[in-house]
């Protein structure tokens, strides 16, 4: 099984897929025509139609934060 254009991995198809479905059931309306009234194929054929993709999100680089000091305390 390839992966889909524009994805990089079956795993992130799943996803937009599922997302897309769910908006679906929720009363979002077809982007495209499709022989199917089952949301999860609809989903399936906006992705393949190029109306729904997905985005790769950009790593986010976190600034270095120092630690604070705290100091020891001697227990005598």
């Amino acid at each position: 099984m390839k992966v889909e254009d524009g994805f990089d991995s079956h795993y992130s198809y799943v996803l937009v897929a599922a997302r897309r479905a769910r908006q679906l059931q929720n009363g979002s309306q077809p982007l495209v025509n499709s022989r199917s009234t089952k949301a999860c194929k609809v989903a399936q054929d906006e992705i393949a139609a190029g109306k729904v993709g997905y985005v790769k999100p950009e790593p986010v680089e976190k600034p270095e934060v120092e630690a604070p000091v705290i100091p020891k305390f001697v227990i005598s």
